[in-house]
């Protein structure tokens, strides 16, 4: 069985526990989550968990499974990356004294589009939102400079397909 990557999206009421819930399903399983983000979805009062895992479809259907016998899940959903439109986001921390005294540091910054958020006395900070290979490869230039701080979202998705929630919510209400 070939192993892939798989974005799993779910549809939930907003409740207490379910997080702890929902990533029990996994670690029981021994099945690590490459990134978990949750948030507030396009419906009002539904959240949306958009979990990255490594495993075959045999395995993400049985999850799916598992998870969807969650009282407050809604729906949940699959894809691979081909199905999806998809983005992270990184912030790296420097000292500013870098960002004036090395050009190749500002040459990194305008040849990669990154963001400025803040710059003070003593540190910048810079952002970049893309695919994680693009974050991988800036990690990497920015390296010898001596990164004070990194932080990286989770994945974040929309599908190409429609997957007509706003649809099942209604028939889930009747």
């Amino acid at each position: 069985m070939e192993t892939k990557t798989y974005t799993i999206s779910i549809y939930t009421e907003n409740n207490l526990g379910l997080l702890n819930r929902i990533s029990t399903l996994f670690v029981k399983r021994h099945i690590n989550i490459e990134s978990l983000t949750v948030s507030y979805s396009e419906i009002e009062n539904v959240s949306r968990f958009v979990i990255v895992v490594n495993m075959t479809e045999v395995a993400v259907k049985k999850i799916i499974g598992q998870i969807e016998k969650q009282i407050e899940v809604i729906k949940a959903f699959y894809h691979t990356d081909d199905e999806l439109i998809f983005t992270q986001t990184a912030m790296f921390k420097f000292r500013s004294d870098l960002l004036f005294d090395e050009p190749q540091i500002q040459n990194i910054i305008k040849e990669n589009n990154l963001n400025i958020v803040t710059v003070n006395k003593t540190f910048f900070v810079v952002e970049k939102a893309g695919r994680q290979n693009e974050i991988d490869a800036l990690y990497e230039k920015f390296k010898p400079f001596g990164i004070a701080q990194f932080v990286r979202s989770g994945k974040i998705a929309v599908s190409k397909e429609a997957m007509n929630i706003r649809q099942i919510l209604n028939d889930f209400n009747k």
